[in-house]
């Protein structure tokens, strides 16, 4: 009797010890209705804020969420979405269409959107919910004071002056097919008085001191908000939109729809001036990201 209770036991303890393994694996940010939501970056200052701002957003609307922010690169926060280390992050749809789909540039805001929503869902059953106004692309920027002297608003123009010019960039803005030989592709074979590389920490400091009268910026950089600075028109359209937008595992959506209209709302809030704004905040002020994001989601009523 006893060999026959063994004989039934153990394999009723393998089924359960099975099923038990097999509902551990579904809930490990595979979709399952009841694990926390994880949040993800990529590894600098508006990453960290719109993070955060989408997890406490998520937790208003009544899931719990784990924070995993500051991943690294894009092909790091791309790979733990993936692999189902992260159910979502912010991402932009520049970086969407060149880095991830390897498509070439589109200077049209809803073709590039589309063409990453499409790609993202076909190739990895990605969803790309509501793009924000706000546009994070590659941009030069003058003081108001050397934009006025020189009458330079545009690309263009700057091309037609740039003899005269200093500008101030990293190191790779020279050689990067988006950086300088586009630039000089697209506007003409000009030559600048000359070109400063600089560590990308020191270009706002060499502008507002005089030592450059151009500098390499993006277009959110908290510096262009805090020191007025004049973001010259991509004219012949350039570079390509960088919208941001939460990028989410399709598996955990149909799971948990909600997270759509919760992530939705912040969308249409998030424009140049407001980036720049809060940017500024931790990059100059030094204040933490969490803090700027929950004081921006309360202002805006959306927590």
């Amino acid at each position: 009797m006893k060999k026959l209770h063994r004989l039934l036991v153990l394999p009723l303890l393998a089924l359960l010890t099975a099923g038990i393994l097999i509902a551990c694996a579904s809930s490990g940010g595979t979709g399952s209705a009841n694990a926390p939501i994880k949040v993800g970056s990529k590894d600098f200052t508006e990453a960290f804020i719109i993070g955060e701002m989408y997890a406490l957003a998520l937790e208003k609307a009544g899931f719990q969420v784990e924070r995993k922010l500051n991943l690294g690169g894009t092909p790091v926060a791309q790979a733990a979405l993936q692999s189902g280390e992260i159910d979502l992050y912010p991402e932009y749809t520049g970086t969407g269409l060149l880095t991830i789909l390897k498509e070439p540039a589109i200077s049209d805001r809803q073709q590039v959107f589309d063409k990453v929503s499409a790609g993202y869902k076909e190739k990895y059953s990605l969803v790309w919910l509501e793009p924000a106004p706000m546009n994070n692309t590659q941009a030069l920027a003058m003081t108001q004071e050397k934009a006025n002297q020189f009458d330079i608003k545009t690309i263009s123009d700057m091309a037609a002056k740039a003899g005269d010019l200093v500008m101030v960039g990293p190191p790779e803005f020279e050689v990067r097919e988006d950086g300088l030989p586009g630039i000089k592709a697209k506007y003409g074979n000009f030559e600048l008085k000359e070109y400063k590389a600089v560590d990308p920490g020191l270009r706002y400091k060499a502008l507002t001191d005089g030592e450059a009268d151009v500098t390499v910026a993006f277009g959110t950089d908290g510096e262009i908000a805090a020191f007025k600075l004049v973001v010259l028109e991509d004219d012949k359209q350039l570079f390509p939109p960088y919208q941001v937008a939460p990028v989410v595992r399709q598996q955990t959506l149909e799971a948990n729809p909600k997270i759509a209209d919760a992530l939705n709302a912040i969308a249409p809030k998030l424009t140049d001036a407001t980036m720049q704004k809060l940017n500024y905040e931790v990059s100059g002020n030094k204040r933490e990201p969490a803090e700027v994001a929950k004081e921006f989601l309360t202002q805006e009523g959306l927590i």
